[in-house]
């Protein structure tokens, strides 16, 4: 076989194993469901409500008050 043919099929493999990877990881994505709404519930009870935390005003600080 010639150089150019080897380094080709070295491209071509390269090619193929990337896009099973990608195809492969977006059907991982899809199948993994929403949050049930127990789920949702107990998120809420450990992590606090899923309001935005209110704006930072200036000159307030960023460190924990200890």
């Amino acid at each position: 076989m010639s150089r150019a043919v080897v380094i080709a099929l070295l491209v071509l493999v390269a090619a193929v194993s990337s896009a099973a990877t990608v195809l492969i990881f977006k059907s991982r994505d899809a199948s993994q469901a929403a949050l049930s709404e127990m789920q949702r519930t107990v998120r809420k009870k450990i992590f606090g409500s899923d309001k935005q935390l209110p704006p930072i005003q200036e000159g307030q600080e960023m460190r924990p008050r200890w």
